[in-house]
Formats: C-alpha cells, sequence, structure tokens
C-alpha cells in the first residue's frame, strides 16, 4: 500500500514475481464465470434441486410475512413503483423489475425469518433470490434457467461469504452477497463466461459497509441492505451484458482491504461438488439466528417439570462469540428486539414462542429479560463454523438450577432440519389470512424447473385485489 495514495501495489513473491492478490481473485472469479454460464440443472443432483425448491418456498412465504407488515405497506404508497411484470410478493400487485427486486428484498429480512448458511456467516438466498426472481419475471425465462439462476446466486454468494472475513462491527448484509446476486441475473441474461465473471466482480465491488449496531439499534436501514444487494446484482449483470463490466479481481480490495480479510481460494474449492445450499438453516424464531439456539435451550427446558417461569432469577446463556454481543436489556422496536438475546430468551421462557408479532411492551418480558447474562465461552467458540452452540442455565428462587446445551439451532441442516410440512405450517401460522397464496408458493416452488415460462406464476404470487385488502 503506497501511504502517499493509499492505492494497493503488488510486491514481488519469492521467486521475483509481482504477487498481486487482485489477479489471483480475479482468475478464480474467472473460473466462477464459467462455471455458472455453464450451470446446467439437469446436471444438478436431485436432492440439491430438492433443497432448491424448499429454499425458494421459504423465500416466497417469509417475503410475503414481511409484506404484511405496516411499514412496508406505507413504503410501497410512497414509492410509486409503476405498474410492471414483476411480483411485490404477498402486496397485491406487479411493478417495475427494480422495484420489485429493492421492496421484495427488504421485506424478505424484516422479520428475521429468512433462510440463512452459517458457513456463509449470513443469509445467501436473501441477497440474491429477490433480483433473479424479479428479472425472471421480466424476462419470462424458462424454469430450468430460473432454477439454474437461482441456484448459482445461492452457491456464489456463499461462496463469497465464505471468503470474506469481515472487520469486527461489520454487518454481513448488502457486501458479500452482491455477487451472488450478480451471479444469478447474468445467468438469466444468459452471459458468456467471461461476462458473467464480469458481472461478479462487478457486484462485488457495490458492497456496503454497513455497521452491525444499526440492527441493534433498530434503524430500518439494515433492511434496506438487501435491498440494494439487489439492485446492485441487476445493475451488475447489465453493465456487464453492455461491455461495460471488467474482472479485475475488486474483492480483494472491497470485501479484502476495506471491510477485512479475503480468501479467494474459497470461490473456487470444491466446485461443483460441494452444494452449499444443502447446508443451510430454517427459522422458526422471528429473531437473530444467534439468538435461535439460546431460545431453544430455553423452550427445551420449559417443558421440565421443575420449570417454573415465575420464579426465575437469572438465566446465564453461554455463547460462542459471533453471538455474544447481542446483550442489549432494552428495545425500542421490533428490529433492536430481534437482535436481543435478553428479549428472545424471556420471551421464549415466559410465552414458549418468538414470532413475528410477540408481544414488545411485556413487562414480564422487560422484567425477565434484565435478568438474563450472555457471555463468551471459549469451549464454544472453538466448535465455529460447523455448530453455533449454546448452553443455557436457567436458577430459579429456591437454589435448583436446569441447564440445557445445544450445538446448533433447530432447522439447522445438521440438527432438526426442518421438512417441508413444517415450513408450510409455519407460514401458514405467519399468514393465517393468505393461505391461499402460500398453496400457490408451494405449487410453484415444486413446478417451477418443469415450466417453459415462469412470468405468469410468479405474478401470481403477488396475490389478488381481494388478499391485499383482506391484508389491509
Amino acid at each position: 500500500m503506497s501511504e502517499a495514495t493509499g492505492v494497493a501495489t503488488s510486491r514481488p513473491d519469492a521467486g521475483g514475481r509481482a504477487s498481486d492478490p487482485g489477479s489471483v481473485t480475479a482468475a478464480a472469479t474467472g473460473v466462477l464465470g464459467a462455471w455458472v454460464s455453464g450451470l446446467d440443472l439437469a446436471a444438478v443432483p436431485d436432492e440439491v434441486v430438492e433443497r432448491l425448491s424448499l429454499v425458494l418456498l421459504d423465500v416466497f412465504g417469509v417475503t410475503a410475512v414481511g409484506a404484511s407488515l405496516p411499514d412496508h405497506r406505507a413504503l410501497r404508497e410512497v414509492w410509486h413503483a409503476p405498474a410492471g411484470p414483476a411480483p411485490l410478493i404477498g402486496a397485491g400487485r406487479s411493478v417495475a423489475t427494480d422495484a420489485a427486486a429493492w421492496l421484495n428484498g427488504m421485506a424478505l429480512v424484516s422479520l428475521e425469518l429468512d433462510e440463512g448458511n452459517k458457513y456463509a456467516k449470513g443469509h445467501p438466498a436473501a441477497h440474491g433470490f429477490p433480483a433473479v426472481l424479479a428479472l425472471a419475471a421480466e424476462l419470462d425465462s424458462s424454469g430450468a434457467d430460473t432454477a439454474a439462476a437461482l441456484l448459482a446466486a445461492y452457491e456464489v454468494a456463499t461462496r463469497f461469504g465464505r471468503a470474506t472475513s469481515a472487520r469486527p462491527g461489520v454487518h454481513p448484509h448488502g457486501n458479500w452477497g452482491v455477487a451472488g446476486s450478480a451471479a444469478g441475473c447474468a445467468r438469466l441474461l444468459g452471459l458468456s463466461a467471461e461476462a458473467t465473471a464480469a458481472a461478479i466482480d462487478a457486484g462485488a465491488g457495490m458492497a456496503i459497509a454497513g455497521h452491525f449496531d444499526s440492527a441493534t439499534d433498530g434503524n430500518p436501514v439494515r433492511n434496506a441492505w438487501m435491498g440494494a444487494s439487489a439492485m446492485s446484482g441487476l445493475a451488475a449483470a447489465r453493465m456487464a451484458a453492455a461491455g461495460m463490466a471488467r474482472n479485475t479481481g475488486t474483492a480483494a480490495l472491497s470485501l479484502g482491504t476495506l471491510l477485512g480479510q479475503f480468501d479467494p481460494a474459497e470461490l473456487t474449492g470444491e466446485l461443483g461438488e460441494r452444494w452449499d445450499i444443502t447446508r443451510g438453516y430454517f427459522k422458526r424464531h422471528a429473531s437473530c439466528s444467534f439468538t435461535h439456539p439460546a431460545a431453544d435451550a430455553v423452550l427445551e427446558l420449559r417443558g421440565e417439570p421443575r420449570f417454573r417461569a415465575e420464579a426465575i432469577t437469572e438465566i446465564l446463556v453461554e455463547s460462542h462469540a459471533l453471538g455474544a454481543g447481542l446483550t442489549g436489556t432494552e428495545w425500542s422496536n421490533r428490529l433492536s428486539a430481534m437482535f436481543s438475546t435478553p428479549f428472545v430468551v424471556a420471551t421464549a421462557a415466559l410465552t414458549g414462542t418468538v414470532g413475528p408479532d410477540s408481544e414488545l411492551d411485556d413487562p414480564a418480558v422487560r422484567q425477565l429479560a434484565r435478568r438474563v447474562r450472555l457471555v463468551a465461552a471459549a469451549d464454544l467458540t472453538a466448535r465455529l463454523p460447523a455448530e453455533r452452540a449454546v448452553r443455557a442455565t436457567v436458577r430459579f428462587a429456591d437454589g435448583g438450577t436446569l441447564v440445557r446445551e445445544v450445538p446448533n439451532p433447530v432447522g439447522d441442516a445438521d440438527h432438526h432440519p426442518l421438512s417441508e410440512q413444517d415450513v408450510i405450517t409455519l407460514l401458514k401460522g405467519w399468514l393465517p389470512t393468505q393461505p391461499g397464496l402460500v398453496d400457490r408458493a408451494v405449487a410453484l416452488s415444486h413446478d417451477l424447473p418443469g415450466r417453459q415460462r415462469v412470468g405468469d406464476a410468479l405474478r401470481g404470487l403477488a396475490g389478488s385485489d381481494e388478499e391485499e385488502k383482506e391484508l389491509n
């Protein structure tokens, strides 16, 4: 790095050759571009396609749940998005592609119910699916191309997530996953290997430097980062289609030098052999995934005969280092509550559920939350990334204690994975006024790969005018 200019400079390696992280990353991005452009759904293992179907169902349903929130209805009203080919899922109408990508992206993450992947350290589907689905509706793409594009978006995003070790405080929304959004859109546009690599590179250069405290503070800009990811992915692919994008390995600088560290080897390791989409997790609690194991542990203890919520004097939650910072015992809105382990644990202990409509201002919850203590445990941190373990100790007024340790949250592919019926049951519980939309989402998630065209089916997920009136 030149101190005078702040520009990264090459240094000779042991053999006297110029060593440039950008060129190494560009080469790896080129390999990814070739893989994405040639991805054929017919060659993908059946179990991967089945998992894609379940992730897609979850995305459809959770987006509709987010769209039902009053603030999302208000945002749609002031957005003035023109009518267009892409559905606002669960919102009763279709709009211009870019607006649908942004608004669906925001809705998908607003209640912390979206699918995630512990190896990516975030949410690959949420980064890429809103853009790919909006563009597929615009292009009226084939089902096979749409499914391949969704899979490309997920796998590329996860690889960039694996490669990125962000600085402390960086929130993962809107940075490493933009490359996946770009990859999926490039696949839909049928770009060449070289152009696809350029799109991926451009997406990696549009990273948002969002701070994690925006989530714990309850600032909804954190949700907008996913809308930006969708828009940036579309823009990157369009730039590449126009011949304006270049693959220079910019991720080494944007995701590496600026936001943390970047390991390009993660982009191509086991490419075409390891499918990260099969290793993700689904959520049953409306809260940050780092809070889920603690909620699960408390819910298990709640079933013990000796458990008495009214007699709890303290709940000690030992967590891995990634989740140990969510200590806030006060919250101002739902977003900040969803990033408070004390809120989540107290709500689970007292009500038996942590849902999108859990009470925020229950005095008993607030009182118990102040008796929840969250600490980091070195032995649990050592088990990352394969496990996101938590140990919960509940102490009672009579001196008794109950202890439960869980290795991963319920819903993780490695620990009590959720079945399709589990996901359907959750979605219908969260969307009680739109059971028809859930049924349509289930059907489309199954038959999308075999459809000749997907536009009309995707627009059917916007919901009818009657459903939108019921929603309001």
